[in-house]
């Protein structure tokens, strides 16, 4: 089985988060960089197929400027097998539908792909879409917000949790899945994972590599500000009528 999990670095959850005031974008001078969390999970979930399907590959792959290869190296540290880095300066600013498109492209070069794998979101974006709009391209069945998921040839059966409820999902490979922060807890890189990283392939591309052009956003920011400053919160002094008080407060809110 060839596996290809999509990952991507992002400013660390414990960092302060900024974007640049001239375009809007993620500052990544702000903070720490990392693999982002989610997407490690995935990670682990290939490698627990690799484990389990004698002979199956694992393939990391992430579009993103220079220092985005570190996310890589903590994939193959992991036990990923190879990496496909895509840096040009022509995808700097790109949305979720250009990013999806170019992630798809990439996918095709990598030959004999049973299972893409990827978190649901990433943590500085929250979109939550890109995965999705990656199936609709490949023309694959997509399994979203997957909790576990076995493959039996070439059947794969997924338990999907949502807010909604349970469901089980069945499809034939090649397919998309997306897994969300409960399906496992990722395994941390031994001495000799980190040493064997170093030697393993990463396969540098640009758009030109893959017959593209331009990577145009359709999207623009127009505009950038801080975050507010927290206020304080209402403090309500009970005097016998402190619970009129709240039940005032939450009507206010309309919480209730």
């Amino acid at each position: 089985m060839d596996i290809v999990v999509l990952v991507k670095q992002v400013p660390d959850t414990y960092s302060e988060r900024r974007l640049r005031e001239q375009d809007g974008l993620i500052d990544r001078e702000s903070g720490d960089a990392v693999l982002d969390e989610i997407n490690e999970k995935a990670v682990e979930a290939a490698l627990q197929l690799k484990d389990a399907h004698e002979g199956s590959t694992v393939t990391v792959l992430t579009v993103g400027p220079d220092q985005a290869a570190d996310a890589l190296r903590k994939a193959l540290s992991m036990g990923a097998d190879r990496a496909v880095h895509l840096a040009d300066d022509a995808v700097a600013g790109s949305d979720a539908v250009t990013t999806a498109r170019i992630l798809a492209t990439a996918i095709g070069t990598v030959e004999g792909v049973d299972l893409v794998l990827a978190g649901n979101e990433a943590s500085d974006g929250r979109g939550g879409a890109v995965p999705a709009i990656v199936a609709d391209l490949l023309g694959w069945p997509a399994l979203t917000h997957v909790r576990e998921f076995t493959v039996e040839g070439d059947v794969i059966t997924a338990r999907r949790e949502t807010d909604d409820g349970v469901t089980h999902l069945t499809a034939q490979l090649p397919v998309v899945v997306t897994v969300g922060e409960k399906i496992n807890e990722p395994r941390y890189p031994s001495f000799k994972g980190i040493m064997a990283a170093k030697k393993k392939p990463v396969a540098a591309i640009t758009l030109a590599d893959l017959g593209l052009v331009q990577a145009r956003a359709l999207t623009t920011v127009t505009a950038v500000s801080p975050k507010p400053p927290k206020s304080a919160g209402d403090k309500i002094t009970d005097d016998g009528d402190g619970g009129v008080g709240i039940a005032a407060y939450l009507v206010g809110q309309k919480l209730i």
